[in-house]
Protein backbone atom coordinates (compact mmCIF):
# COMPACT_ATOMS: atom_id res chain seq x y z
CA UNK A 1 0.00 0.00 0.00
CA UNK A 2 1.24 3.46 -0.83
CA UNK A 3 -0.46 6.27 1.06
CA UNK A 4 -0.06 9.94 0.23
CA UNK A 5 -0.06 12.49 3.06
CA UNK A 6 0.00 15.65 0.95
CA UNK A 7 -0.36 18.46 3.47
CA UNK A 8 -0.53 17.61 7.19
CA UNK A 9 -1.52 20.00 9.94
CA UNK A 10 1.37 22.43 10.04
CA UNK A 11 3.04 23.25 6.73
CA UNK A 12 1.87 26.13 4.55
CA UNK A 13 2.40 27.56 1.08
CA UNK A 14 5.47 29.27 2.51
CA UNK A 15 7.04 25.83 2.94
CA UNK A 16 6.09 24.72 -0.57
CA UNK A 17 3.78 26.50 -3.05
CA UNK A 18 2.25 23.19 -4.16
CA UNK A 19 1.01 22.10 -0.74
CA UNK A 20 -2.72 21.52 -1.26
CA UNK A 21 -4.88 23.27 1.33
CA UNK A 22 -8.26 24.05 -0.29
CA UNK A 23 -10.65 21.16 -1.09
CA UNK A 24 -10.17 21.54 -4.83
CA UNK A 25 -6.39 21.52 -4.49
CA UNK A 26 -6.53 18.41 -2.32
CA UNK A 27 -8.72 16.64 -4.89
CA UNK A 28 -6.37 17.46 -7.75
CA UNK A 29 -3.41 16.25 -5.71
CA UNK A 30 -5.27 13.03 -4.90
CA UNK A 31 -5.83 12.48 -8.62
CA UNK A 32 -2.18 13.02 -9.54
CA UNK A 33 -0.98 10.81 -6.67
CA UNK A 34 -3.42 8.09 -7.73
CA UNK A 35 -1.88 8.12 -11.20
CA UNK A 36 1.58 7.93 -9.61
CA UNK A 37 0.72 4.79 -7.63
CA UNK A 38 -0.96 5.80 -4.36
CA UNK A 39 -4.13 3.99 -3.30
CA UNK A 40 -4.84 5.76 0.02
CA UNK A 41 -5.16 9.47 0.79
CA UNK A 42 -4.39 10.65 4.33
CA UNK A 43 -6.73 13.61 4.53
CA UNK A 44 -6.13 16.79 6.52
CA UNK A 45 -8.23 19.90 5.92
CA UNK A 46 -7.69 23.55 6.80
CA UNK A 47 -9.98 26.42 7.77
CA UNK A 48 -10.24 29.77 5.98
CA UNK A 49 -7.09 30.98 7.74
CA UNK A 50 -5.12 27.88 6.76
CA UNK A 51 -5.16 26.34 10.23
CA UNK A 52 -5.69 22.65 10.93
CA UNK A 53 -9.31 21.83 11.60
CA UNK A 54 -11.61 18.90 12.30
CA UNK A 55 -14.60 20.80 10.92
CA UNK A 56 -17.10 18.31 9.48
CA UNK A 57 -18.34 20.70 6.81
CA UNK A 58 -14.86 21.32 5.41
CA UNK A 59 -14.11 17.60 5.51
CA UNK A 60 -17.32 16.85 3.63
CA UNK A 61 -16.54 19.40 0.92
CA UNK A 62 -13.05 17.98 0.46
CA UNK A 63 -14.36 14.42 0.19
CA UNK A 64 -17.04 15.51 -2.27
CA UNK A 65 -14.39 17.16 -4.45
CA UNK A 66 -12.23 14.04 -4.32
CA UNK A 67 -15.10 11.73 -5.21
CA UNK A 68 -16.17 14.04 -8.01
CA UNK A 69 -12.72 13.87 -9.55
CA UNK A 70 -11.65 10.25 -8.96
CA UNK A 71 -14.71 8.44 -7.65
CA UNK A 72 -13.87 5.54 -5.31
CA UNK A 73 -10.42 4.89 -6.76
CA UNK A 74 -8.66 5.84 -3.51
CA UNK A 75 -9.37 4.94 0.09
CA UNK A 76 -9.84 8.23 1.97
CA UNK A 77 -8.38 8.11 5.46
CA UNK A 78 -9.58 10.99 7.64
CA UNK A 79 -7.15 12.22 10.28
CA UNK A 80 -8.26 12.94 13.83
CA UNK A 81 -4.98 14.62 14.79
CA UNK A 82 -5.39 16.97 17.73
CA UNK A 83 -2.42 19.33 17.14
CA UNK A 84 -3.07 20.67 20.64
CA UNK A 85 -6.46 22.04 19.57
CA UNK A 86 -8.89 19.16 20.10
CA UNK A 87 -9.88 16.87 22.96
CA UNK A 88 -10.28 13.13 22.49
CA UNK A 89 -14.06 13.51 22.69
CA UNK A 90 -13.98 15.96 19.75
CA UNK A 91 -11.71 13.65 17.77
CA UNK A 92 -14.11 10.77 18.24
CA UNK A 93 -17.11 12.98 17.50
CA UNK A 94 -15.85 13.90 14.02
CA UNK A 95 -15.69 10.21 13.16
CA UNK A 96 -19.26 9.73 14.38
CA UNK A 97 -20.40 12.61 12.18
CA UNK A 98 -18.50 11.75 9.01
CA UNK A 99 -18.64 7.95 9.16
CA UNK A 100 -15.53 7.78 6.93
CA UNK A 101 -14.20 4.69 5.20
CA UNK A 102 -10.93 4.91 7.12
CA UNK A 103 -9.51 6.98 9.96
CA UNK A 104 -6.13 7.54 11.62
CA UNK A 105 -5.96 7.55 15.44
CA UNK A 106 -2.95 8.47 17.55
CA UNK A 107 -2.79 6.10 20.52
CA UNK A 108 -1.41 8.85 22.77
CA UNK A 109 -4.37 11.10 21.92
CA UNK A 110 -7.29 8.64 21.89
CA UNK A 111 -6.16 6.53 24.87
CA UNK A 112 -3.68 8.74 26.74
CA UNK A 113 -4.04 6.92 30.09
CA UNK A 114 -5.99 4.30 31.99
CA UNK A 115 -8.84 6.66 32.82
CA UNK A 116 -9.73 6.99 29.11
CA UNK A 117 -9.71 3.29 28.28
CA UNK A 118 -13.42 2.60 28.68
CA UNK A 119 -14.59 5.50 26.51
CA UNK A 120 -12.01 4.65 23.83
CA UNK A 121 -12.95 0.98 23.82
CA UNK A 122 -16.61 1.84 23.27
CA UNK A 123 -15.54 4.10 20.40
CA UNK A 124 -13.32 1.44 18.81
CA UNK A 125 -16.07 -1.16 19.09
CA UNK A 126 -18.37 1.24 17.28
CA UNK A 127 -15.78 1.56 14.50
CA UNK A 128 -15.68 -2.21 14.14
CA UNK A 129 -19.48 -2.41 14.00
CA UNK A 130 -19.63 0.33 11.37
CA UNK A 131 -16.76 -1.20 9.38
CA UNK A 132 -14.63 1.93 9.64
CA UNK A 133 -10.97 0.98 9.13
CA UNK A 134 -8.66 2.53 11.74
CA UNK A 135 -4.92 3.02 11.54
CA UNK A 136 -3.21 3.35 14.91
CA UNK A 137 -0.41 5.93 14.94
CA UNK A 138 2.55 5.12 17.18
CA UNK A 139 5.15 7.83 17.68
CA UNK A 140 7.65 5.80 19.69
CA UNK A 141 8.52 2.13 20.26
CA UNK A 142 7.27 2.36 23.85
CA UNK A 143 3.80 3.13 22.52
CA UNK A 144 3.84 -0.16 20.62
CA UNK A 145 4.51 -2.02 23.90
CA UNK A 146 1.45 -0.32 25.38
CA UNK A 147 -0.66 -0.98 22.28
CA UNK A 148 0.13 -4.71 22.45
CA UNK A 149 -0.87 -4.78 26.14
CA UNK A 150 -4.19 -3.13 25.29
CA UNK A 151 -4.69 -5.64 22.47
CA UNK A 152 -4.04 -8.59 24.79
CA UNK A 153 -6.60 -7.20 27.24
CA UNK A 154 -9.20 -7.16 24.47
CA UNK A 155 -9.45 -3.37 24.22
CA UNK A 156 -8.46 -3.27 20.52
CA UNK A 157 -11.33 -5.07 18.74
CA UNK A 158 -9.54 -5.81 15.47
CA UNK A 159 -7.98 -9.13 14.45
CA UNK A 160 -5.00 -7.55 12.69
CA UNK A 161 -4.80 -3.86 13.62
CA UNK A 162 -3.23 -1.54 11.05
CA UNK A 163 -0.25 0.35 12.50
CA UNK A 164 1.72 3.43 11.48
CA UNK A 165 5.26 3.72 12.82
CA UNK A 166 6.34 7.37 12.88
CA UNK A 167 10.07 7.83 12.42
CA UNK A 168 11.57 11.15 13.46
CA UNK A 169 9.64 14.21 14.54
CA UNK A 170 8.36 17.33 12.82
CA UNK A 171 10.68 20.31 13.06
CA UNK A 172 13.46 18.74 15.10
CA UNK A 173 14.42 15.08 14.62
CA UNK A 174 15.08 13.71 11.16
CA UNK A 175 14.23 10.06 10.67
CA UNK A 176 16.85 7.42 9.94
CA UNK A 177 16.27 3.88 8.64
CA UNK A 178 17.61 2.44 11.90
CA UNK A 179 14.69 4.08 13.73
CA UNK A 180 12.47 1.31 12.36
CA UNK A 181 14.39 -1.48 14.09
CA UNK A 182 12.99 -1.13 17.65
CA UNK A 183 9.42 -1.07 16.35
CA UNK A 184 9.93 -4.33 14.47
CA UNK A 185 11.71 -5.96 17.41
CA UNK A 186 8.73 -5.21 19.64
CA UNK A 187 6.19 -6.23 17.01
CA UNK A 188 7.89 -9.61 16.83
CA UNK A 189 5.54 -12.45 15.98
CA UNK A 190 2.47 -10.30 15.40
CA UNK A 191 1.64 -10.47 11.70
CA UNK A 192 -0.15 -7.14 11.63
CA UNK A 193 -0.10 -4.79 8.63
CA UNK A 194 2.25 -1.89 9.30
CA UNK A 195 3.25 1.26 7.50
CA UNK A 196 6.03 3.80 7.95
CA UNK A 197 6.18 7.56 7.62
CA UNK A 198 9.47 9.39 8.06
CA UNK A 199 10.22 13.03 8.76
CA UNK A 200 12.95 14.70 6.78
CA UNK A 201 15.38 14.14 3.94
CA UNK A 202 15.98 10.44 4.64
CA UNK A 203 12.37 9.54 3.86
CA UNK A 204 13.32 7.53 0.76
CA UNK A 205 15.91 5.47 2.63
CA UNK A 206 13.37 4.72 5.36
CA UNK A 207 10.80 3.70 2.75
CA UNK A 208 13.34 1.42 1.08
CA UNK A 209 13.99 -0.40 4.34
CA UNK A 210 10.27 -0.68 5.13
CA UNK A 211 9.50 -2.08 1.68
CA UNK A 212 12.23 -4.70 1.97
CA UNK A 213 10.97 -5.81 5.39
CA UNK A 214 7.31 -6.17 4.42
CA UNK A 215 5.92 -2.79 5.42
CA UNK A 216 3.75 -0.31 3.57
CA UNK A 217 4.69 3.25 2.67
CA UNK A 218 3.33 6.69 3.53
CA UNK A 219 4.96 9.62 1.77
CA UNK A 220 4.13 13.24 1.16
CA UNK A 221 4.61 16.86 2.09
CA UNK A 222 3.30 16.29 5.62
CA UNK A 223 6.62 14.63 6.41
CA UNK A 224 9.13 15.58 3.73
CA UNK A 225 9.69 17.86 0.74
CA UNK A 226 12.79 16.40 -0.95
CA UNK A 227 13.72 13.36 -3.01
CA UNK A 228 16.37 10.72 -2.32
CA UNK A 229 19.07 13.11 -3.54
CA UNK A 230 17.97 15.91 -1.24
CA UNK A 231 16.44 17.94 -4.06
CA UNK A 232 13.18 19.81 -3.50
CA UNK A 233 10.46 18.01 -5.45
CA UNK A 234 7.89 19.82 -7.57
CA UNK A 235 4.78 18.12 -6.17
CA UNK A 236 3.48 15.35 -3.95
CA UNK A 237 3.17 12.93 -6.83
CA UNK A 238 6.96 12.98 -7.24
CA UNK A 239 7.32 11.42 -3.79
CA UNK A 240 4.67 8.83 -4.68
CA UNK A 241 6.51 7.98 -7.91
CA UNK A 242 9.69 7.52 -5.89
CA UNK A 243 7.86 5.24 -3.44
CA UNK A 244 6.46 3.25 -6.36
CA UNK A 245 9.97 2.65 -7.70
CA UNK A 246 11.15 1.63 -4.23
CA UNK A 247 8.31 -0.89 -3.94
CA UNK A 248 9.01 -2.36 -7.36
CA UNK A 249 12.73 -2.61 -6.62
CA UNK A 250 11.79 -4.71 -3.58
CA UNK A 251 9.51 -6.80 -5.82
CA UNK A 252 6.42 -5.63 -3.99
CA UNK A 253 3.29 -5.32 -6.10
CA UNK A 254 1.11 -2.26 -5.50
CA UNK A 255 -2.33 -2.76 -3.99
CA UNK A 256 -5.23 -0.88 -5.53
CA UNK A 257 -8.06 0.58 -3.45
CA UNK A 258 -10.26 -2.33 -4.55
CA UNK A 259 -7.71 -4.88 -3.32
CA UNK A 260 -7.28 -3.04 -0.02
CA UNK A 261 -11.04 -2.99 0.53
CA UNK A 262 -11.07 -6.76 0.01
CA UNK A 263 -8.41 -7.19 2.72
CA UNK A 264 -9.95 -4.90 5.35
CA UNK A 265 -12.62 -7.41 6.51
CA UNK A 266 -9.94 -10.07 6.98
CA UNK A 267 -7.82 -7.70 9.06
CA UNK A 268 -10.90 -6.83 11.10
CA UNK A 269 -11.55 -10.51 11.78
CA UNK A 270 -14.90 -10.69 10.00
Amino acid sequence: MIMTAPNGARRSKADHPEIPLAPGEIARTASSCLEAGASILHLHVRDALGAHTLDAGIYSRAMEEIHRLIGEKMVIQVTTEAVGRYRASEQMQIVDILHPEAVSLALREIIPDESTEHEATVFLSKLAQRRIWPQFILYAPGELYRFIRLYKRGLIPFHKPFLLFVLGQYGCCEARPADLDPFLEILGEYKWPWMVCAFGRHEAACMDKAARLGGHLRVGFENNLVDANGKLVAANEDLVKQATLIARKSRRSLLSAVEIRDLIPKWAGE
